[in-house]
């Protein structure tokens, strides 16, 4: 559920369809984010589940399932 919960997230700030994003897709290579697209993604998914993600970890975001996998961390 959360995973599904990052897609949605992530394909509506990139304006994208959901159904392309897999675990494996590449914030910047695969979906076109650029920073301030994933600091936005960040911010979201903190405010969306309540939790709190170090801006530092914001580099260690390179898929979206590097994305779920830090939420996990941070619950």
């Amino acid at each position: 559920m959360e995973f599904e919960k990052i897609k949605e997230i992530t394909a509506g700030i990139l304006n994208i369809s959901p159904e392309s994003i897999t675990e494996r897709s590449s914030f910047y290579e695969d979906l076109g984010a650029d920073s301030l697209d994933l600091f936005q993604i960040l911010t979201l998914i903190e405010d969306t589940f309540d939790v709190d993600i170090a801006e530092k970890d914001l580099e260690l975001f390179r898929t979206v399932g590097d994305a779920a996998r830090a939420l996990a961390a941070a619950r």
